[in-house]
This record gives C-alpha cells, sequence and structure tokens, in this order.
C-alpha cells in the first residue's frame, strides 16, 4: 500500500502513498479500550442461542479456551471473568441440598406419627420411585435440571409422601379397630379411599396444568414448577394405588404382637391426643355457632384482600449472583484523557475492596445504554466466591454501596453501581428500568427538563434509593451548515464534499486484504494534527467539474451546538431513559409504584411512563395473579363437582382456602418477603393442598 502511486511527472518522478500518508496496521476503533486489573486487555463474551443449555455450552467454551490457551504468545493470559454458570451451579447445589433436607425431614415426621419402621419404610419408597419417575417424565417432555424444576421437586416430596401416608393409615387404623390382617385391610382400605386418591390427583393437576399455558416470562417459570409438580403428582398417585397396597400387604404386621411403647412416642401420643382432642372441641364449637363461622369465614376472605395490597410484590427476589457492575459518567464531551484517570482511580478503590476477584474497565462503552460514549466507562466486576464472603458486609449490595461513595472521593464524574438482574438476559442491570415518553413532539431539551423533574421528585420518595435518567442534551457537536446552492453554481458534487469531510474528519473505509490469514480493511483518515480544530476545514479541498480545488470553507459554516448522543424511542415515540433501584426494606413493585405516583403528579400531558426489561415482565406478571388464582379455584371446584354429582360440596371444599391464604400472606408479610413468582406457584400449591385435605374430611365425613 505505501507504494501504491498517486502521481507521476514529467521527468518520472513518481508521488507515492508513503511520500504523504503514514501505513499502518492498527486497531478499528480506538474509541473504545480495555483494562483488567489495571492491564491492558481485550473484552468478549459469550451468549447462548435460544434452546442451547447454558451448563453444557460453558464447558464446552472453557475446554475450547484450554485448548486454545496452549498456543498464547509469552505475556498473553486468559481471565475468565464472569461467568454466570458459577451461580447456577451454585444455586442448583442449594436446592439439591434442600432436596435431601426435605426428605431426611419427611422420613423423621412419618416415623415420629407411625412409630414403626417397616410402616415408615412404605411412604419413604414411593418418594424415591415417584422422583426417579418424575425425573424421566422431564426428559420425555424436554425438561432440563434447573434450579425451578429442582424447587418444583422440593415442593412436590410433600405432596408425593402424603398420597402413600393416606393409603397406609388407613390400612393401619382398620387392622387397629378391626382386627383384620394386612391383605384384607389394605382391600378395604382401598376400597375406601381410592377415590379420594383420584379426586386429589385430579385436583392437583386441574390446579397446575392450566398454570402452564400462561404467556410471558412469568409463564415460562410458571411452567416449569406446573409440570414438574403435575408428573409427580400423577405418578404419586399411580404409586398409590398400585406399589403402596402391596407394600402395605407385605411389610405389615398383625398388632397382636407389639412390645411396650418407648417413653418418647408415649410423651408424644399424650400430647397429640390432647391436641386431638382440642381440635374436635373447636370443630364442635364451630359447627355449633353456624352464624358466627359464616361471619369469621367472611373476616378471613377479606383479611385476604386486605392483605393482597399490603404485601409488597416484585418479580423474583434479588440474589447475590457473584459479580457487579459499575457505570462512571463524566460530563458531555469529556475527553478521553480524563474519562481514563476517572475509571481508573474508581477501579483502583474497586480492586482494593475485600469481596473484589477481579475488575475490567472498558473506557468509551455505556453499559446503560449498551452504546458507545466517550465521556462514559463501564466496570465488570467479579467477586470471590460465597464461601470468602459469608460476612454480613460483604455482600454484592454492600459493594455496590461502596462503589457509589467514589461520588465523595472526586468530584469529577459520577460514580454507579448496579447489580446484574435477578433472571439474567431480561434487563441490563437489576433494578428497575423504564422510559418517559413524550408525544406531543416537544423539543428535545423540554424533554430532558421534564425527566430532570421526575427524577428529583422521585429521589425525594423512602421507596427509591436512587434513579437517574440517562438522556442528555449536553453533548457538544459542531454543525456543519453546507450552502447546496453554492455548491451547484460551483460545480461540486455534494456526495464528493460528504466523501471528503468522512475521509479528513471521520474514517473512510476503502476496500479489504488479507494479511497472516486474516482478512484486514482498509480505512482512510487524516492524521491527528489536521482534525482537531474547525479551522481545519479550510485545509480540506474538493475537486469541482472543472478540476478546480476548492476548500471546504467556501461552502461550508460550522456552528457549535449540544443535542443528545442517543435519541431513545419508545413505542415510536422519543422517551428518556431511566433507572434505578428499590430503597432497603422495600420492593420492585414499590418502587415502580412510586414511579407511576411521581411521574402523575410531575409530568404534563401528553407524558406517560413506560416500562422495560424486567419491570415491564413484573407488572404484566402482577396483572396476571387474580387470573392464575381465579383459574385455579374455578378448576378445582368443576373437578369436585364432576366428582362428587353435586354443586354444595365442592364450595365446602372451597372455603378451607382462604384460610390457608391468609395463613401464608400474614408469614410472607411478617418475614418482610414479597409476592414474587415463587410465592405466587407456593399460593396455587395452597389452593390445591386446602382442597385436598378437604376432599378427605368430606369423603369421610
Amino acid at each position: 500500500f505505501e507504494n501504491i502511486i498517486l502521481r507521476t511527472g514529467g521527468s518520472s518522478s513518481k508521488l507515492l502513498l508513503k511520500d504523504v500518508a503514514r501505513v499502518e496496521l492498527g486497531a478499528k476503533d480506538y474509541s473504545v479500550d480495555c483494562t483488567y486489573n489495571g492491564k491492558p486487555a481485550r473484552a468478549g463474551g459469550v451468549w447462548l442461542l435460544p434452546g442451547a443449555n447454558s451448563i453444557a455450552t460453558g464447558k464446552r467454551v472453557t475446554q475450547r479456551i484450554e485448548e486454545l490457551r496452549r498456543d498464547f504468545p509469552e505475556g498473553l493470559a486468559f481471565n475468565l471473568l464472569i461467568d454466570t454458570n458459577l451461580f447456577v451451579n451454585e444455586s442448583i447445589k442449594e436446592v439439591v441440598h434442600t432436596l435431601v433436607e426435605a426428605m431426611v425431614l419427611v422420613f423423621f415426621v412419618v416415623f415420629l406419627f407411625l412409630q414403626n419402621w417397616r410402616a415408615t419404610l412404605i411412604p419413604c419408597i414411593a418418594v424415591p420411585v415417584s422422583i426417579v419417575g418424575t425425573f424421566a417424565g422431564m426428559l420425555a417432555l424436554g425438561y432440563s435440571i434447573n434450579t425451578l424444576t429442582l424447587f418444583g421437586m422440593v415442593l412436590a416430596i410433600g405432596i408425593v409422601v402424603d398420597d402413600a401416608i393416606i393409603v397406609l393409615e388407613n390400612v393401619e387404623r382398620i387392622m387397629t379397630t378391626e382386627h383384620l390382617p394386612p391383605k384384607e385391610a389394605t382391600a378395604k382400605a382401598m376400597s375406601e379411599v381410592t377415590s379420594a386418591l383420584i379426586a386429589v390427583v385430579l385436583v392437583l393437576c386441574s390446579v397446575f396444568i392450566p398454570v402452564s399455558f400462561m404467556g410471558g416470562v412469568a409463564g415460562q417459570m410458571y411452567k416449569q414448577f406446573a409440570i414438574t409438580i403435575s408428573v409427580s403428582v400423577v405418578l404419586s398417585g399411580i404409586v398409590a394405588l398400585t406399589l403402596t397396597p402391596s407394600l402395605c400387604s407385605l411389610l405389615l404386621k398383625n398388632h397382636g404382637g407389639e412390645g411396650h411403647t418407648p417413653l418418647f412416642f408415649t410423651a408424644f401420643n399424650a400430647v397429640f391426643d390432647k391436641c386431638t382432642s382440642a381440635y374436635v372441641g373447636t370443630a364442635n364449637f364451630i359447627m355449633a355457632g353456624r352464624f358466627l363461622s359464616f361471619l369469621a369465614f367472611c373476616g378471613v376472605a377479606a383479611g385476604v384482600v386486605f392483605m393482597f395490597k399490603l404485601v409488597p410484590s416484585s418479580l423474583v427476589p434479588d440474589e447475590d449472583q457473584g459479580y457487579a457492575f459499575g457505570s462512571v459518567i463524566l460530563d458531555d464531551g469529556a475527553s478521553t484523557h480524563r474519562v481514563r484517570k476517572v475509571s481508573d482511580l474508581v477501579s483502583d478503590f474497586a480492586q482494593k475492596d475485600p469481596t473484589m476477584n477481579g475488575v475490567a474497565v472498558i473506557r468509551g462503552y455505556d453499559l446503560l445504554s449498551s452504546s458507545a460514549k466517550a465521556n462514559y466507562a463501564t466496570l465488570f466486576c467479579s467477586l470471590k466466591s460465597w464461601e470468602e464472603r459469608k460476612d454480613k458486609d460483604l455482600s454484592d449490595k454492600d459493594f455496590t454501596q461502596r462503589l457509589m461513595r467514589m461520588n465523595y472521593a472526586q468530584p469529577s464524574g459520577a460514580v454507579l453501581g448496579f447489580l446484574p438482574p435477578p433472571i439474567a438476559g431480561m434487563s441490563t442491570t437489576g433494578g428497575f428500568e423504564g422510559y418517559l415518553q413524550c408525544t406531543t413532539g416537544d423539543d428535545l431539551h423540554v424533554l430532558e427538563a421534564n425527566a430532570n423533574k421526575v427524577m428529583a421528585e422521585a429521589s425525594k420518595r423512602p421507596e427509591i434509593a436512587s434513579v437517574r435518567s440517562l438522556f442528555t442534551t449536553g453533548s457538544p457537536l459542531l454543525y456543519a451548515n453546507l450552502d447546496r446552492e453554492r455548491c451547484k453554481d460551483m460545480g461540486i458534487s455534494v456526495s464528493d464534499v460528504f466523501t471528503a469531510m468522512q475521509g479528513m474528519f471521520g474514517t473512510y473505509y476503502v476496500n479489504d486484504f488479507n494479511k497472516l490469514g486474516r482478512t484486514f480493511q482498509v480505512r482512510l483518515q487524516a492524521d491527528q494534527e489536521f482534525r482537531m480544530r474547525p479551522d481545519n476545514l479550510s485545509d480540506v479541498y474538493v475537486s469541482n467539474k472543472d478540476g478546480e480545488m476548492i476548500p471546504l470553507s467556501a461552502i461550508m459554516t460550522l456552528e457549535r451546538r449540544t443535542a443528545p448522543a442517543t435519541v431513545d424511542r419508545y413505542n415510536v415515540f422519543p422517551a428518556a431513559h431511566f433507572m434505578g433501584g428499590p430503597a432497603p426494606g422495600y420492593t420492585t413493585g414499590q418502587a415502580l409504584k412510586a414511579m407511576e405516583e411521581v411521574a402523575k403528579e410531575v409530568l404534563p400531558s401528553g407524558y406517560h411512563v413506560g416500562w422495560a426489561g424486567s419491570s415491564l415482565q413484573e407488572k404484566l406478571a402482577s396483572s396476571d395473579t387474580s387470573t392464575i388464582f381465579i383459574l385455579a379455584l374455578v378448576m378445582v371446584f368443576l373437578i369436585l363437582a364432576a366428582q362428587y354429582e353435586s354443586w354444595s360440596l365442592p364450595l365446602a371444599v372451597l372455603t378451607t382456602v382462604p384460610f390457608g391464604i391468609l395463613g401464608a400472606l400474614a408469614a410472607t408479610f411478617v418475614r418482610d418477603l414479597s409476592n414474587d413468582v415463587y410465592f405466587q406457584v407456593a399460593l396455587v400449591t395452597l389452593i390445591g393442598l386446602s382442597a385436598k385435605n378437604a376432599i378427605l374430611i368430606v369423603e369421610f365425613a
């Protein structure tokens, strides 16, 4: 390229490209650079294709990197900064621990009440059989083992063992009261409980299966739970109707030869008998005072409505995922030197934090808008393992709060700390995000003023810890006023003018060439000293149709202006992007409500708040909550009406549901938890379990 001939003279002289230009291999773009723990680096990311398995893909990528590492030149190293699979694996491990603990507790409770190892063995065998069958069903349906399906399995353990206990307890009762041998007692017990078991399975499936057809992100989460629990329930019903009776007839012994009851069980039985007597007395009192019972039911129903309004809402709870983000924002038009100086200061502070494992800084990149901005720098912070951060002040939230204290240590720019979104890929960061939409066609400066007014008022609300508008119209620029009529009079092509400006002040793409087995682009740009000042415009010439060279300053003037670096649009209309987070002790649902209230008070007509990312999904999920519960109740009622061929008995069963929901809401409120997707799944399960218990009472009544 250096020897390309630009011009030849009469005396065989040649003007080569290297005589007027510097030709070198370089980077495509110098506006963005990266460091890792203060050393030069290049950052890259791996994103999953739809349907890909995160853990399997991560293992293959790591394996491939290890193969490539052997060929790295000396001084080049690879560091895996953020691996989302670490949190996934840790979550799965914790859920597996919970699964084992739940099984142990179930076995203990069963033994405590049955007080017989042979009898305890029967439901204990039913649990692993149903779980193995559930895994087989998940495989057949194309589901994977993840935190949601395992959590559904934890919920299903109690349901699975309960069906076997119903059969076992009834066999034991008949053997004790009627003195029948195990085989005959089992046959009689199955004739009594078979219809109840079928009703229980149908009711639980009718609660969960319709939920799995809901749309949206929350619907996908519901589906994981619903399918897992439904498969478990169906298999547990089959086991209770087939395997459990066989085990009862084989393992149970006649009660005639029982020895002395241990002292612990004697004391436990005495306490339990007193509790049973108290319950029976309470039940008789309630049946005697039906009007008072009706008033109590109405009070409980009203309490459910009140508690639903009182318990705060969210999509899913925030969890420590082992990494965090930071953003350094300088004033519009800040030089790259200033951005590097401030970001290095913040990076050094982050590296010294006791939670820190590694820090990568990408200058010239704005994480919040996912765009290149010269006055921004983004920090990707990898935290130490959870075992090394067990102290309460070493969580990810504590780190982001310490990071934002850098705003007091340096006045040159704003420092923000963010957590990752609770569901990867749904948002850029945790907290909430949305847009202030302008539908009136106002000037962008008016949009900025209204956005800043909303942010100022929202910052005063106790529900909001921090909120910031990402929209600004203060980016300095030079506006080129081209005199097109003069260009036409002088015979100058407008496209030639723009090409000359792009080649001098921007970057002009020429072609490609191959070198070292790679394809490189050839780009033309004026040297730095010739494109630094506005008066450099007079140094740029363009040829007219007669071959005369005309300076651009003769046909163009420059005007200093300010404008947005980027303009976001929400549903076609211009909008100001904002982000924030709830204050400690508040949920994202409360923060969203506070933002909507502030916007309603402050914004003029024609301005609206629109939500995005996880905030949008949370609003959609909250609107579907009532639909979920109504659908579950209707399905339970219809199944029971068909089972009992009665309209009144299903109503008796459903009267138990508000009591269970009120207890769940009260416990959630006392523990300062929120009404999220997990809680809603638990409530749906509670509706099924309440109906299940009522079915057994109605069946034997």
